[in-house]
């Protein structure tokens, strides 16, 4: 119906630009922005001027690139926190950070990998540099290869070798893995139906990571627990990865899924 319903022009015209930069791999010139937005150069840099003034886009002021902005960013989170998964997944998140005393992050797919949409805080204190917001290498953190390991293949292909790039948390070794080290650690994952990180990328911190399926058997979401590795115990098949196993299971459950309708997780 909104097809048919009147609307502003000039709105629909600036959105053109905002999905060019959000489907770009980063920052634009304006020559670059405006071919991807089907328009002039001088017709696109008014609407960048109005989109800066809100906080939509950013521009560098070194380079003169165009990047989305902080209100974008709080979009897209927004949007993502509402998504019915994490919604079901909160309470009971909270209830597993009270067992286990650990952080667990929420990890949903977005347009530039496994994004963190929210983190509860657990009783021991961790230093890193996970946020809401972070983008998570897919090959060099727990969330990441949680989701390479259960999200079809053609969905992460092109994501490969740009991961480390794209990624706020991960690490550099990730990006010399070859194709059997890739193919051998997310058969790890599926086999055992959780991804571990130990001191990695971060020394002194663990985690463990357990995926989210829908109805369809499709992964939804990423469940993380993190902590000091003195304190946190990473085994396979210790308490917290227990813990960990039944929170994700139950959140599937919640969510409609049936271990026999999806990829089998071990």
């Amino acid at each position: 119906m909104a097809g048919d319903q009147r609307g502003i022009q000039s709105v629909e015209v600036g959105g053109q630009l905002l999905r060019a930069l959000a489907e770009a791999d980063g920052p634009m010139m304006l020559r670059d922005l405006a071919r991807s937005a089907d328009m002039s150069a001088a017709r696109a840099h008014p609407y960048l001027v109005s989109f800066m003034r809100i906080g939509m886009v950013d521009q560098d002021k070194a380079t003169g690139r165009y990047e989305l902005g902080p209100l974008a960013l709080q979009i897209g989170l927004a949007s993502m926190r509402r998504l019915q998964p994490v919604r079901v997944a909160e309470g009971i998140v909270s209830g597993l950070v009270d067992t286990i005393g650990q952080t667990v992050a929420l990890a949903v797919w977005g347009n530039h990998g496994p994004t963190v949409v929210r983190i509860e805080e657990g009783v021991s204190a961790i230093h890193v540099n996970m946020r809401v917001g972070s983008v998570m290498s897919l090959l060099g953190t727990a969330t990441g290869r949680v989701f390479a390991a259960f999200l079809p293949p053609k969905m992460i292909e092109g994501f490969l070798d740009s991961d480390v790039g794209r990624a706020s948390v991960g690490d550099e070794q990730a990006r010399r893995m070859s194709r059997p080290q890739v193919e051998a650690a997310v058969a790890e994952v599926r086999q055992r139906g959780l991804a571990r990180a130990v001191d990695r990328p971060i020394p002194g911190v663990n985690a463990l990571c357990a995926p989210v399926f829908d109805q369809t058997g499709s992964i939804v979401l990423a469940l993380t627990a993190i902590g000091p590795s003195g304190v946190f115990d990473a085994d396979w098949d210790g308490p917290i990865a227990k813990e960990l196993r039944a929170c994700a299971g139950t959140v599937s459950a919640r969510l409609g899924y049936l271990p026999a309708a999806g990829r089998q997780a071990g």
